[in-house]
């Protein structure tokens, strides 16, 4: 069974909530069990589960948990928690997990992330998961024990932290934390104090709001300019719905670009090996502490194998994606202290680096950035798009080259093209547009490099309305 909204893309399985949970979750789940047995990847018979804050997150938990016990597992049931704090826990205890989470997306979507006990499923976990079609039907099994509450999980994803950056290496910093519904709304200002930190809670939400670390929402640029200009707070700082992609704000409320928070985390933990895909910009190959770029498509598996690639070489790995989130690949010892690698995507170390990296140099957010000089980069999506539609305007973009002049005529025609992931091309006038359809939702990203800050906007702008208008005429 495979409804179809219902698909693999760059962070797992996602889809509409009305064709996720019951029967359908539990089918997902039970293919996902059978091809761990397959693999001989069982552990011991356990698996961990957590969720969002969305709706319909305790409802599909449950669903998941079920599938579990129908195949004779025994489930734990960690309760809302971040991803990162989930996966960090299937790898300690060597178990799989299930993580039930839209990230960003909107409330009536919902999705699954699946982890082995050795980390987040790869391409050829999917493609095996999909050819199981009956995963409850070839035998009778006693039926697993009821399911344990473990609320432990988060503390020690918290402590992770704390043992790693100094007692006081965030004392005098004035941060604000964006709550609105992010699983990690109470651990950011919990472990931000912990650290020394005046914290400040803004905006939380009793509803799920789709807070997106890429495509800002207007609503919530407008916010975090506003409490910037309030001139309370050296930082405000956030992340989506499940924790794995951080969102920060300057202290003047300008949002800093994700592949540059990575660039920072990078530059602080000592890391001279960056992976990262062909979306973040090329401020990576400028970065004058790096020894090596190696880029990527867009998402995590292909992160993880670029950084697995790279730690065969014996280089020191980070990995980050354009929207903000790290994969530690390599240990990293620092001032006595050490931090184990975590090859998932994780909001809290970018944003703890990026402060306590601040606060060592005596600098505010905004100097860190512009000592890197980064250059001009904005994104953007167009949401709820005609994907037949969005592959036809990307496949006619990579084998036409008049069409290509065409679409781009307003930045001087297209000089270059890179198709490793979507359509990027450098144009006439030196500038980049690339399209990328998401991998899990009906939309279209565009991403933008140019001269100027100024001109990126304006781009990005002309960039969109040109996909937009073919958009419209490829669907007729």
């Amino acid at each position: 069974m495979s409804p179809s909204s219902l698909k693999f893309g760059t962070s797992g399985l996602r889809g509409l909530v009305v064709d996720l949970e019951g029967e359908p979750t539990r089918l997902w789940v039970g293919r996902f069990l059978r091809h761990l047995e397959a693999r001989g990847q069982t552990g011991d018979r356990t698996l961990l589960v957590g969720r969002d804050l969305r709706s319909s997150s305790p409802r599909i938990s449950t669903d998941v948990i079920e599938a579990a016990r129908r195949l004779g597992w025994q489930a734990i049931d960690g309760g809302a928690l971040p991803t990162p704090a989930l996966a960090l826990e299937s790898l300690r205890r060597a178990v799989p997990a299930v993580m039930v989470t839209g990230s960003h997306i909107p409330d009536d979507r919902n999705g699954l992330k699946f982890y082995r006990p050795d980390g987040e499923i790869e391409k050829a976990d999917e493609a095996a998961i999909l050819e199981i079609t009956d995963p409850f039907g070839d035998a009778e099994r006693q039926a697993g024990p009821a399911p344990v509450a473990d609320d432990t999980l988060t503390e020690r994803y918290v402590a992770r932290y704390t043992a790693f950056f100094k007692p006081a290496a965030l004392n005098g910093a004035r941060i604000g934390v964006y709550q609105h519904s992010t699983v990690a709304r109470d651990v950011l200002v919990d472990v931000l104090k912990r650290l020394g930190a005046s914290v400040e809670p803004l905006g939380r939400s009793d509803a799920f709001l789709p807070v997106d670390t890429e495509a800002h929402r207007p609503e919530d640029v407008a916010a975090l300019r506003a409490w910037g200009s309030s001139g309370r707070f050296d930082a405000i700082v956030s992340a989506d719905g499940d924790a794995d992609r951080p969102l920060v704000a300057d202290e003047t409320g300008s949002i800093l670009r994700g592949d540059i928070l990575g660039l920072l985390t990078a530059q602080y933990l000592g890391l001279t090996t960056v992976v990262t895909p062909v979306t973040s910009s090329s401020a990576m190959e400028k970065a004058p502490f790096l020894r090596s770029v190696r880029r990527t498509r867009v998402g995590s598996p292909f992160v993880i194998a670029g950084m697995t690639d790279a730690l065969a070489d014996g280089e020191e790995v980070i990995g980050f994606e354009a929207n903000g989130g790290v994969l530690l690949g390599s240990p990293v010892e620092r001032d006595g202290r050490h931090i184990e690698a975590l090859q998932t995507r994780d909001a809290l170390l970018p944003i703890l680096s990026l402060l306590a990296y601040g606060r060592e140099r005596s600098l505010p957010v905004s100097r860190l950035v512009a000592d890197l000089k980064p250059g001009a980069a904005a994104s953007d999506r167009l949401a709820e798009v005609d994907m037949v539609a969005a592959r036809r305007f990307i496949a006619q973009l990579e084998t036409d080259a008049a069409y290509r002049d065409r679409v781009l005529a307003f930045e001087g025609g297209v000089e270059a093209l890179d198709t490793a992931d979507g359509v990027r091309m450098t144009t006439g006038n030196g500038s980049t547009v690339h399209y990328r359809p998401s991998g899990n939702a009906p939309e279209l990203r565009c991403y933008v490099e140019a001269a100027s800050p100024e001109h990126a906007v304006a781009l990005l702008a002309a960039g969109l309305d040109a996909a937009r208008r073919e958009l419209q005429a490829l669907a007729r």
